[in-house]
C-alpha cells in the first residue's frame, strides 16, 4: 500500500497489506478485547479519551505533516484537523456518559427505562480527504459507547491510519480495542460477511456506499453512510453580500475542495447576483496556490491524480455543453496534482456542473428570480447533505429551514462538522447520523426494561 506525495507525485513509503492471517487475528483480538472493553466504566473510557485528546495536541505540528504529505491539504488545515480530533475526543469524554444515561418512562409498570449498551466491533470504513477527523469522530463516540473500531482507511493513507492506532494505544485503548487493517477494497464485503464484525459505518463515494450498505443489508447488520453531497449555497438581497463572498470562497475551496460538506453550488438572487460574481472570482483568483507545507498556500494539491483527471474532464465537459468559465480551467504546471481555482456560470441542465459532485476548487454558479427559485434549484439534487443560506429576513430564514432538502441548514454561515450537532444527509448523501448524542446511539443496544413489583399470581 503505497504513500505518495500529491504535491510531487513521488512515493513516500510502501506498507504490506495485512495478509489473511494477520485480518484474522485481528478480528479475534477484537473480539475478545469488547468482552473486555464493554465492562469498563464510562469514567474509565472518559481517562482514555483525555488522553488522546492531550497526545493529539501536543503533537499536533507532526501530524499535520503526516496529512499533508499523504493527501495534500494546507499544513494550517492539517494542524487544524488534528485539534478538531482532539475536541471530539473531550466532548464525548464529558458528555458520552450523559447522552448514554438510563431513561425512564412512564409505562405503569413499577419501574420502566431505555438502557443504552454496546454492540461489538463496527467496521469503519473512512476516506482521505480528512484522513483523522473521520475516523476520530467514529472512534470516540463507538469507544465512549464502549464498542472496539476496527479501521480500514482509504489505500493511499495508510502513514494516518497507523498513526492513529497507535495514538489511541497510547491513550489507553491497549486491548485491542482500536485496531486498522491495512486491507484493499476489494476486501470489504468479507470482514463485513464476518460474525465478529456487528456493525458497519462508511464514509465515502455513493459507489462504496451502495457497496457496502449491500453487503450489510444481506447479513443484516446495522450500517451508517455518509455519502456525497453538491451543497447549495444561496444568498438573498438582504445578506451581508461581503461577508457572504468571503466565506463562500472559504467554503468552496476548504481542503482544496474536497470536502463533501463544502459548498458547491452558488445559487444568487437575481439583484445581487452581478455583484456576487465579481467579487466571489475575484477572491478566487486571488488565493495562493503552492507547496501544502508552505503556511502561506491557501490552495494545494488534489489527493491523487485520477481526482484531478476527472475534475478536469467534469469542467471541459461543462464547458463545451455551454458553461461560461469565468476563471481558471486548467491543471497548474507544476509537479503535482494541482487545479487552478475555477468558477462557472451560465450552467446548462445537462452539464456534468449542474448535477454532479465537483471533488475539487471548482464552483458551479446560478441565478434566481426569487427564494422559490432558488430552493427549486438547491433541491434539484440527487443530494442532501449541507446547505447554507444567507439572509437577515426572519420569515426568509424560516422558509429555507422549513424547505431545503438537506440534513444540515446553517444560515448565514458556512457549513461545518460540530460534535454538538448530529452530522449527515438524506437521499443519496446516505442515512444514519454521525456526532452529538444521536451519532454516538446508532451504533448501541436500544434496550427496553419494564419491572413490576409483586407480580399477581396466576392462577
Amino acid at each position: 500500500m503505497k504513500s505518495v506525495n500529491p504535491a510531487t507525485g513521488r512515493e513516500v513509503a510502501t506498507f504490506l497489506a495485512h495478509s489473511a492471517e494477520e485480518v484474522g487475528s485481528r478480528l479475534a483480538r477484537a473480539e475478545h478485547a469488547y468482552t473486555l472493553h464493554r465492562c469498563t466504566t464510562f469514567e474509565e473510557r472518559a481517562g482514555k479519551l483525555r488522553r488522546a485528546a492531550d497526545i493529539l495536541e501536543d503533537e499536533k505540528a507532526r501530524w499535520g505533516e503526516v496529512i499533508t504529505t499523504e493527501m495534500g491539504k494546507p499544513i494550517s488545515a492539517a494542524i487544524a484537523e488534528v485539534e478538531k480530533c482532539a475536541t471530539a475526543c473531550r466532548y464525548y469524554a464529558e458528555h458520552g456518559a450523559s447522552h448514554l444515561a438510563d431513561e425512564p418512562r412512564d409505562t405503569g409498570a413499577s419501574r420502566a427505562f431505555i438502557r443504552y449498551q454496546p454492540i461489538g466491533p463496527v467496521l469503519a470504513i473512512m476516506p482521505w480527504n480528512f484522513p483523522f477527523w473521520q475516523v476520530f469522530r467514529f472512534a470516540a463516540p463507538a469507544l465512549m459507547a464502549g464498542n472496539v473500531g476496527l479501521l480500514k482507511h482509504a489505500s493511499n493513507v495508510p502513514q494516518c491510519a497507523l498513526a492513529i492506532e497507535d495514538i489511541l494505544r497510547r491513550a489507553g485503548f491497549d486491548g485491542d480495542e482500536f485496531q486498522t487493517l491495512l486491507v484493499d477494497s476489494d476486501r470489504v464485503e468479507s470482514l463485513i460477511a464476518d460474525a465478529r464484525v456487528r456493525a458497519v459505518t462508511l464514509t465515502g463515494s455513493e459507489a462504496a456506499g451502495s457497496a457496502v450498505a449491500s453487503a450489510a443489508g444481506r447479513r443484516i447488520k446495522k450500517s451508517v453512510l455518509e455519502l456525497g453531497g453538491s451543497d447549495p449555497f444561496i444568498v438573498m438581497p438582504s445578506a451581508n453580500i461581503d461577508l457572504a463572498i468571503e466565506t463562500a470562497v472559504r467554503a468552496r475551496t476548504i481542503n482544496n475542495g474536497q470536502s463533501c460538506i463544502a459548498a458547491k453550488r452558488f445559487i444568487l438572487h437575481e439583484r445581487i447576483a452581478d455583484r456576487f460574481i465579481d467579487g466571489f472570482v475575484a477572491g478566487m483568483k486571488a488565493l495562493v496556490i503552492g507547496d501544502p507545507m508552505d503556511p502561506l498556500t491557501q490552495i494545494g494539491p488534489l489527493a491523487t491524480e485520477k481526482i484531478l483527471t476527472d475534475l478536469e474532464r467534469q469542467v471541459n465537459e461543462s464547458v463545451r455543453a455551454g458553461a461560461q468559465l469565468r476563471t481558471g480551467g486548467r491543471r497548474v504546471a507544476r509537479d503535482g496534482w494541482f487545479y487552478e481555482p475555477t468558477v462557472l456560470t451560465d450552467i446548462p441542465e445537462f452539464a456534468p456542473a449542474y448535477r454532479e459532485e465537483l471533488f475539487g476548487p471548482v464552483a458551479s454558479v446560478f441565478r434566481a428570480h426569487d427564494i422559490d427559485e432558488a430552493i427549486a434549484i438547491a433541491n434539484d439534487s440527487a443530494f442532501g447533505l449541507g446547505s447554507s443560506a444567507w439572509t437577515t429576513d426572519d420569515e426568509e430564514q424560516r422558509t429555507f429551514i422549513d424547505e431545503i432538502e438537506a440534513g444540515l441548514v446553517f444560515i448565514n454561515a458556512m457549513v461545518v462538522s460540530d460534535p454538538r450537532l448530529p452530522f449527515g444527509g438524506i437521499k443519496r448523501s446516505g442515512y444514519g447520523r454521525e456526532l452529538d448524542v444521536v451519532g454516538i446511539r446508532e451504533f448501541v443496544n436500544v434496550k427496553a426494561v419494564s419491572l413490576t413489583d409483586h407480580p399477581s399470581a396466576i392462577s
